[in-house]
């Protein structure tokens, strides 16, 4: 099985204007990834419409609808990093983890992540790494265990 994270779906040093340009550029990552079919960054808009997708330790995780589960290819990581942080909803966001999950495979996804954002060292690495590399060798384990 291929890595749902692969290094070129890792960008850092992004600005955006607010969260709806931080969701949309998680969007635009996922469909250059080849990860979704066309829709799906609407869907992910509407997912934060119903309830914010920030989780913490200054990070966002834009997913789309459960209905848009139909829309995606393959169960796909991105990563965004936005230095200088965005608003989101009073909350400062670093990175988003862009997530596109076949089936239930978000719930793997989500535990591993947040067993990688209960660490402070860890989830401070995630945020102010400055190569891609780092940010890969500390979220690639995600992946392990996903079936495609």
């Amino acid at each position: 099985m291929a890595d749902v994270l692969a290094r070129n779906g890792i960008r850092l040093g992004l600005t955006a204007a607010d969260k709806w340009d931080a969701i949309a550029q998680s969007g635009a990552l996922l469909d250059e990834l080849g990860a979704v079919d066309p829709g799906y960054a609407q869907t992910m808009v509407d997912r934060e419409r119903s309830v914010t997708t920030y989780i913490g330790e200054g990070v966002a995780i834009p997913h789309g609808t459960d209905a848009a589960r139909a829309l995606v290819r393959r169960t796909t990581l991105g990563v965004l990093q936005f230095p200088d942080g965005v608003d989101w909803n009073g909350n400062t966001v670093t990175i988003c983890v862009a997530i596109a999950a076949k089936g239930d495979e978000h719930v793997a996804v989500l535990s591993a992540l947040a067993r990688i954002l209960m660490e402070p060292d860890q989830a401070h690495t995630l945020r102010t790494s400055s190569t891609a590399d780092d940010v890969y060798d500390l979220l690639h384990s995600i992946g392990k265990g996903i079936d495609e």
